[in-house]
Order: C-alpha cells, then structure tokens, then sequence
C-alpha cells in the first residue's frame, strides 16, 4: 500500500541517516573521544600505548632512537599445580566456629592462623614468581636500535587510535618523515610493525629480541628465536615459552645474526612477532604443542601478508567488538589535538572536557576488548599488561572484588561474549574448589576464597586476616547470573547451571547459627581486608556472618532458585535454598553511625575510610537496596559512602562511581570519576602510594600501581549514569544517573545494553530524551521509565500498543525486533 511503500521509504532513510550518523560522528570526534595522544616518547610503562588481542600484548614507547616495545602473552604464568590444601583442616572447624560463637574472635583467628589457611608458601606473599602459586610476568621485549641517534627529531608525535586499535608514532629527522604503526592482530595471531620512510633507503635500524632470564635467543633460518622454561616452583620446571621475530623489507639489505636483524637501506619494512606457550589452559595439567614450532609456523603464515591486508582484516575483526557500543558527548573543541596528558590536568583544573568522558568509556571498552576474548584466559590484574618478571600481587585472579570488577562493564557495554574466559575459569574454579570444601569444612560442593591462579588454587590465602573470606567463588559465580538477565538464554543457563548448584550448596550446608538472632552466617570468614575494633581497642578480622558473605549468599542462593525454576529441575531442593535465604543475617543499619553495618556485630571500623567498601555490596554490584524498595537502607547507604570519603585507590574510587550512580546522585559520581581522573605521580619511576591513585598518562588506572580494575569499574559506572535496569521489577532506567554538569546535558549512546535482552540506541538534549530505540533480543516485555512517549512503531512501521504503568511505558516485543520510541 502506499502507506507501506512510505513506511518503508521513511525507515530506509532512518537506517541511513542513523548510518550517516554514526560515520560522521567516528569523524567529527576523530581525536577527541577515540584517540590517544602523545607529543614525547614514553619514559615509563604508564606512558605507553597498550595493544592487544585477547592473548597478545604490547605496550610502544614510541621511541625514534630506541625503540621499546613490550612483549605479553596472556598464558605468560610461572609456577605449576599443587595441592594448597591443608589435610584435615576441617578438625579445627569446629573449635574455631565454638570461639567465634562465644565471642573470642582473636583466639579464632590465631588458631585459623595455624591450622585454617593453605599449605605451603600460598601466594608467597604477593612475590610468588618462584614458589607453585606463580606469577604473570613479562613475555620480553622488542628493541628497534636506530642507526642515527645524533640528529635532531622534530614534528614527533604519536596517538592510540580505539577505534581501529592501532598506535602510531611518526617523526622527522634530516627531511625524512618515519612512520610506525603496530597492530595486535587476532586474525593474523601476530603482533605487527609497520615502518615506512618518506626517502627511498631512508630505514637503517638493527632490531632484537631481549629477555632478562629464563631464556636464549638465536638466529635460525632468518629468524629470531626466543626460547626459554619458567620456574616452576619447588625446583620443577615450569612451563616452556617461545617467540620468534621476522623481518620482511620491501628493498635495501637484511642481516640476520645471532642476536639481531639489520636492516639497511630499507624503504618498507615489516617487523612480525609470533609468542607462544604450552600451557594448556585450561587443562594445565597437561602441556600444549611445542610453542616454538606454533610460533615459527604462525610467523610465516603472517609474513606472507600484505600489510594492507593484515590491516584490513584486523580492523574488521576489532571493529566487529568495539562498534557494538560507542559514547558521544557533545563537544565544541573535540577535533582540537592535545596531549592526554594535558588533558587530564586540564580536566583537574576545572576545564570542560565533554569528550574526555566519553575516551575513558570507549578506553575501558577497547581494554576488555584488547585482554579477554573467547576461547582465551581472563583479563588479570593488569589485564595482559605487565613489564615485570615479578608483577605486583602476581598479576593474579584476586577474587574478593578484582577479577568481578573487571567483568562489570561486560555485560551492559554490549560485550558479553568478552567474558566467556570468566565462566572457564569457573570451571577450573569448581573442579579444584571441591576438594578445598573437604578438606576444609568436610562439606559437598566447592568453594574459592581471596586468589586463584590458572593452576586451580582455591586454598584460602597464607594470611588469615585476610585470606579467609570464603565467598570469593559465590561472587564470581554469580556473573552466571548476571549474564542470564541481560542475555536471557536458556542453553546458556543449562551449561553453566553446575557451577551455580555446587557454590549453593556449599554455602548452604557450611551455615551455622548465631546465638543472639538465630539468623544463619558463614564462619569463619572476613569482610575483605578491612580490620574492626574490639571493646577493649584490639582489633580483629576473623568474624562470623559479615554483612558482604550475607549478601553475596542471598544473591547466589535466590539467584539459584530462580535459574533451576527456570529450567524446571531440582525443585525441592532450590525450594530449600530459599527458605535458607530468609534465615540469613539481614542488612542491618548501625545504631552508632547510621551507616550499613559492616559485621554482624556493630563494631567500630579501624579505618572509617577504608578502600574496600563491602557492606554495600547490596547496592552494587547486587541490587537488594535501592531507593525505591528500601529507601531507609539507601538512605543508610548513603551515610556509609559520606563516612568513607571521596579518597581512595584507584578501584575503590571506580566502585564508588557505581554506589553513587545507582543511589540516582549523578553529581556525586561524577565528583568520585574527577577523583578518579586524577593525574598520577610518577617520579623516578616510584609511585607515591599515599597520594598517587588516579589516572595514568595512558589512561591506565594507578591502584597505585597499575591495576586495571578501576578502568573497568569506572567504565561501568559511567555506564550506569545512562541506563539502570537492576532490580526485580524489570525496569529499564534512562538518565537515572546524569550529573548536572554541562557536559553532560547532550550526547548520544549506541548499543548500551539492559537487562532481560534489550539493547539501546539513545540520544538526549538538555539532559532530557529525545531519541531512543530499543532493540529486543529474546522478545521480553519491555518496561521503560525516563522517556515522553507518545507513540511506539517497530521497524515495518506498525504502532505498537503500549501501557502506562505507575510512570514506566510498558510493551510487549517481539524477539530480534526494533522499536522506536517517539
């Protein structure tokens, strides 16, 4: 009809202009909210350009006299399997549970001292490179040694470009132009180098391969060959490793010698870096291939690349992640070039910079992107990034919040296939945590504390005052949960639905009851890190039933209930699960403070202002306190994050961004992300642990020093300011968070994710919607607060009949279908 033929004109058009759009937004925000930018090389790690592939990485200096570049490989993990287990551990149990219940913490906790944490050296007190735990370390490095050191560089610049995941360094000397671009190619498995000269022969530069031990490099058939075995721990040999370097110039003269390849007289030239190990993740009791023959053959398959070619294909691989989701910010001065760094004080001294927001966003986006793909390990504590044979804290998986914060942004930042590594770890996670629930509290199921490793250590720590905390796993478990409200698949619930069973039931079965209430609570455990006061002034940390492992608990064993319900099996059991549920501690208010208590009791907090915020862990990342189903605990909420301050690391700050942004104080979360933002002091290379966290020169979060984390929490929060959808109504949320700041009153969001299965593309002016469309996956009804509608058509053009329902626009959808808000 022609009404028809003009609805589907008028959507053509709509699917062209939003095309348009979206091309011509990449451009008029090229440098600003999809660029790094550098005016002098990288002295430090921190000012370096980070590249990945989910296994690879590199990080490039950018030096036009000598190059560095540093090497990763994600698998890069000292150390071997062991049984951190400590025999018969569950004989104390008991007597420490009597102490606890009869209020003599300190005893409980100097005998789990010396009978309840692991056996062996554990983590080797975060320097575990050479006992079993292990550490991820540095790969090697990559040195381009320039010929011409002596004359002047001038026009040197060099940028990280996010949206085609590409750094680029070029200079001047002598009236040659050198240009550098490296990629971390997935396709290709390879780390790639492009240098060109403007001057035909205008390249001379010898290139090598350097590790400072564990490892030889030699020549052979015109390659470099880095080879070498990490210790294993208890003098065993740990796993082996392997890189091979190639050259491939388009003209001059190539020397291969026994340490280094020369180039001479080059015009083009392609450098291909190929790193591998054999652990077999994540069946690590078993070794892969020989690394070095897969490195020699993934080396020649990549040279015989064109480099446009390798290019392309990277590019379209890269784009096919990071183009699901993209932040704009309207910004008057986003094509004006500045040095991040200047930005970032700029941005402290009061500064509008609208799009500085948005490149932190698609920076967290590109990190997640760039460390943690399908079918590989999950991002660690600096993601795949780290230049040190001995990382700080191991690089590890610490589970009492890290390893979780680093996934927050998965899911609602259109990147849920990036955390498939998280639910293989689990696995690992489940398969060595039975035995730990043995051994330690003669209890089915599995259980993991504080760290893990890939080698499946789930002992708690070697320290009790922190390596106790027993619910680490039942967090991480809970991502299953998560991940089934936003992609609502059942085969996917029916997969994973074993890790989730075994975490319930160990937690359930190891409750016991606390004398005062009767309620239900773990023991003995901690509420992580932090120390609370006794009567007489000693402080403790061993405790029973800390309102975290409570909270934690109702979310795993609820969330439970709910997922064999939705499979239809284990009735009878899962029935019990939430009967066991509502016997847990509730969230308790302080009587002293007004603030949510920390313990079951209500202790005073050695630090009042400690970095770890776990008592809100209800409010974020769980949802069972929210201002509108309990506002007295919000409100609670609330005094707990005005009592620990705005200070903080670099994580904790990123987590407060999200405490406040789901308590709807948008300004409050924007102050938390300035603090964030900071400036980080670097001198001599030495961090001030006191005043240093912020931000990087690369955008690199300072812990200090870095720990990725506070990039993905803060990515998440910043997400959280756009669209909410928590809680158990099912409400999708937009603008629920959006500070009053003028720089955020108009911009654009594409491909943020809510949910129960619902995508969105949004635009607001004057901090008020004006454009949305949602886009239905698994044809949920949808539930909407925070638009003026006045009509809704799907994609054919056909109105769709909606409801109002005490203030939410409420539809039914169909699933695969996209419905345009009007």
């Amino acid at each position: 009809s022609p009404q028809s033929k003009h609805n589907h004109i008028h959507m053509k058009r709509s699917k062209n202009l939003l095309i348009i759009f979206f091309c011509y937004s990449a451009n008029v925000f090229a440098q600003a909210d999809v660029q790094l930018d550098f005016d002098k090389p990288a002295t430090y790690f921190t000012e370096s350009m980070p590249l990945g592939n989910g296994r690879l990485g590199a990080m490039v200096f950018g030096n036009p006299n000598k190059e560095r570049i540093v090497l990763n490989e994600i698998s890069m993990w000292s150390g071997g399997l062991q049984n951190p287990n400590k025999k018969d551990a569950y004989k104390y149990l008991k007597p420490i549970q009597d102490l606890l219940l009869q209020g003599k913490n300190l005893e409980a906790q100097k005998l789990l001292q010396e009978h309840f944490i692991c056996a062996g050296e554990g983590s080797g007190h975060g320097q575990g490179a050479h006992v079993k735990f292990g550490c991820y370390q540095i790969f090697g490095d990559l040195w381009i040694n320039w010929t011409d050191t002596i004359s002047a560089i001038s026009n040197y610049k060099r940028s990280l470009r996010l949206d085609s995941a590409i750094a680029t360094t070029q200079w001047e000397k002598n009236g040659v132009v050198f240009k550098q671009e490296v990629i971390t190619s997935a396709t290709a498995q390879a780390i790639i180098i492009k240098l060109t000269a403007s001057k035909k022969g205008g390249l001379n530069f010898a290139t090598s391969l350097y590790r400072k031990e564990a490892a030889n490099v030699n020549a052979k058939n015109g390659l470099l060959q880095l080879t070498g075995t990490l210790d294993g721990g208890d003098g065993d040999k740990g796993i082996q490793f392997a890189g091979v370097l190639n050259a491939v110039n388009t003209d001059g003269k190539k020397n291969v010698e026994a340490d280094k390849i020369e180039i001479r007289n080059a015009t083009e030239c392609t450098l291909v870096i190929t790193l591998n190990t054999n652990l077999n993740w994540p069946n690590v009791g078993q070794r892969g291939a020989d690394p070095l023959l897969k490195a020699i053959a993934t080396n020649k398959s990549a040279s015989v690349l064109a480099w446009k070619n390798a290019l392309a294909s990277h590019i379209k691989d890269y784009q096919s992640y990071f183009n699901k989701c993209r932040l704009w910010l309207k910004d008057d001065n986003a094509n004006i070039v500045k040095p991040t760094t200047e930005r970032l004080s700029a941005f402290q001294n009061g500064k509008p910079d609208p799009s500085l927001v948005a490149l932190y966003f698609n920076f967290g986006r590109y990190l997640l992107i760039s460390s943690s793909r399908p079918g590989g390990m999950p991002a660690n504590l600096q993601g795949l990034w780290a230049e040190e044979y001995q990382t700080p804290w191991n690089g590890d998986y610490h589970i009492d919040i890290n390893l979780q914060m680093n996934y927050w942004l998965a899911d609602c930042t259109n990147l849920s296939v990036c955390q498939q590594p998280v639910f293989t770890l689990l696995q690992q996670m489940a398969k060595y945590g039975k035995q730990t629930a043995k051994e330690y509290y003669n209890a089915n199921g599995w259980v993991a504390h504080v760290i893990t490793n890939p080698w499946g250590f789930t002992a708690p720590g070697e320290g009790a005052e922190w390596g106790s905390t027993l619910t680490g796993g039942a967090w991480l478990a809970t991502h299953i949960l998560e991940a089934y409200n936003f992609n609502p698949d059942i085969n996917f619930l029916k997969k994973y639905y074993p890790i989730l069973r075994g975490a319930a039931q160990f937690y359930a079965s190891i409750l016991i009851k606390e004398p005062k209430h009767g309620w239900l609570v773990t023991a003995p455990s901690n509420s992580p890190e932090n120390s609370y006061k006794l009567p007489d002034g000693t402080t403790g940390n061993t405790c029973m039933g800390p309102t975290i492992d409570m909270q934690i608990g109702r979310q795993l064993l609820l969330g439970t209930a709910k997922a064999a319900h939705e499979l239809g099996i284990d009735k009878k059991w899962s029935d019990s699960l939430k009967e066991i549920a509502a016997q847990l501690a509730p969230n308790q208010v302080s009587n002293k403070t007004g603030i949510i208590q920390e313990w079951l009791e209500d202790y005073d907090e050695e630090d009042p202002q400690h970095r770890h915020v776990s008592p809100l862990y209800g409010l974020y990342p769980y949802n069972e306190i929210t201002p509108w189903s309990t506002p007295i605990l919000a409100a609670a909420a609330r005094k707990t994050l005005e009592r620990r301050g705005m200070a903080g690391t670099g994580w904790s700050r990123a987590w407060k961004i999200n405490f406040w942004a789901r308590l709807g104080d948008g300004n409050n979360a924007y102050t938390m992300l300035r603090a964030l933002l900071q400036p980080a002091i670097i001198s001599n290379n030495e961090i001030d642990y006191q005043v240093g966290s912020g931000t990087f020169p690369n955008l690199f979060d300072a812990h200090p020093p870095f720990q990725i984390d506070g990039n993905f929490g803060a990515t998440a929060g910043i997400a959280e300011f756009f669209v909410q959808s928590h809680g158990d109504e099912n409400i999708i949320r937009l603008l629920p968070a959006l500070p009053t700041d003028v720089a955020f009153a108009n911009g654009k969001i594409k491909g943020i994710k809510a949910r129960n299965g619902f995508e969105i593309n949004m635009q607001w002016h004057n901090a008020k919607v004006d454009q949305i469309s949602v886009i239905s996956l698994f044809g949920k009804t949808c539930r909407i607060i925070g638009v003026d509608c006045k009509q809704i058509k799907n994609n054919k053009g056909q109105q769709i009949v909606f409801k109002n329902v005490d203030g939410a626009i409420v539809f039914q959808t169909q699933k695969g279908e996209t419905y345009n808000l009007e």
